[in-house]
């Protein structure tokens, strides 16, 4: 058993500079003398500088999980276990977060004293795909540290080729930006996609996330399949009279260069008396001027979402943003949320019945081409839908006026429904 906590100096070089250090909170885990998570950390730091000093990884996968789910687990063990006995196995737990991350300190506590028990002691808020990381024990220890924490009123996460955890921004709670009710929405979508969560048989992994409004603080445009971004279909609401304190505060030359030259489509102007002429036909809801002057702008009253599919990292093809595909949709009601859970049900089950093994679904799209994908969804084409701002439609140009037509057409039968 590891006694000292051994010597990092590779490790040490870490908590030299300006931002905190993931080493410093292992080393007071490993110096928690008399905790059980003790010897863990302490072998952990060892093997760690190993890998330093050699340049490799000694971490190798398996095959653990809990009764009834095919993934949630990301299984470690070590392939140095005879020299750092106490973390041979090293197991991760993807938990499920709330939406919109709520937590009271009574359930941190509660996840804390769980993990003290059955793990490291190491727990991390959050991963990338929003995961609660309960981070370090051996395989004896998964199955009743789930129960536990399932108690507790948590579930495993997404992991492998299936649907992976999700995100949704703090949202309507706390963030007078909100344009929808993310929490309801990520929980109606991804309940209905559970056991294509727990029992992972996609072609590869399918993510949602729901961000209130165009700031993205979950980063959904670029890192989900199936995102969902809040907007609004109105005018930006304007006070004036805050306009004038704002260009009094920062003067016109900054109010100029910071908020009207920095609109991506022109669409602001600043009048000789210091009022802001907006043109909301030319304005893509990007929030920037709203950021920027938070008591004087704030979005419309007609709100909703737009859908953006096949946002992703690098894989095959490099870097995806999400497609818009849904420009707008009013979320007002329970049948829209209803519609929300159908739309995303028919976009996974398309991703699972054509995509190729360990394709993304903007890949899958970038190979099948947009049309099909749509008609498979069954989604209209619409003039706005567009992959980049301020660039042509997936309507072609040539026969422009028939799909106008078309379009307003389609808009006037549902507005008659």
């Amino acid at each position: 058993m590891a006694t000292n906590t051994p010597k990092t100096p590779l490790l040490d070089q870490l908590e030299s500079g300006p931002w905190p250090s993931f080493v410093t909170g292992l080393k007071r885990l490993a110096d928690d003398e008399g905790k059980a998570y003790a010897p863990i950390m302490k072998s952990l730091l060892g093997q760690l500088e190993h890998s330093y000093e050699t340049r490799k990884g000694y971490w190798k996968g398996g095959t653990v999980g809990v009764r009834g789910y095919g993934a949630g687990v990301i299984p470690r063990f070590s392939e140095v276990a005879s020299t750092y006995k106490e973390s041979a196995e090293f197991h991760t737990l993807r938990i499920m977060p709330p939406a919109g991350m709520h937590y009271d300190t009574g359930t941190l506590r509660k996840m804390c004293d769980i993990w003290e028990k059955h793990g490291s002691g190491l727990i991390a808020f959050h991963g990338q795909s929003g995961d609660i990381m309960f981070q370090g024990c051996d395989t004896d220890s998964v199955q009743p540290a789930f129960d536990e924490l399932n108690e507790l009123g948590f579930d495993l996460g997404g992991a492998g080729a299936g649907v992976r955890t999700s995100m949704s921004c703090v949202g309507a709670a706390r963030c007078e930006q909100s344009c929808y009710d993310e929490g309801k929405a990520m929980r109606m979508v991804i309940n209905n996609m559970l056991d294509d969560m727990h029992r992972p048989s996609l072609p590869y992994k399918f993510k949602a996330k729901f961000s209130g409004c165009a700031n993205d603080c979950v980063n959904a445009t670029h890192r989900s399949d199936f995102a969902v971004l809040g907007t609004w279909a109105d005018d930006i609401k304007v006070d004036q009279s805050k306009i004038q304190e704002k260009v009094a505060e920062m003067g016109r030359k900054a109010f100029n260069d910071q908020v009207v030259n920095m609109c991506p489509t022109r669409a602001l102007s600043l009048n000789d008396d210091d009022t802001l002429d907006i043109d909301n036909e030319s304005c893509v809801k990007c929030m920037h001027c709203i950021n920027v002057c938070t008591k004087a702008l704030s979005p419309g009253d007609k709100k909703g979402v737009s859908i953006l599919i096949g946002g992703k990292r690098t894989l095959k093809i490099g870097d995806l943003m999400g497609t818009m595909v849904v420009p707008f949709h009013k979320m007002e009601d329970e049948d829209d949320y209803e519609w929300l859970v159908e739309l995303s049900e028919n976009v996974l089950d398309f991703f699972a019945e054509n995509a190729l093994e360990h394709e993304r679904t903007g890949e899958m799209i970038e190979r099948i081409g947009l049309v099909n994908f749509l008609e498979g969804v069954g989604v209209e084409v619409d003039p706005n839908m567009v992959s980049h701002p301020r660039t042509s439609s997936y309507v072609r140009m040539d026969g422009w006026d028939e799909e106008v037509e078309k379009w307003n057409a389609r808009k006037g039968a549902a507005a008659a429904e």
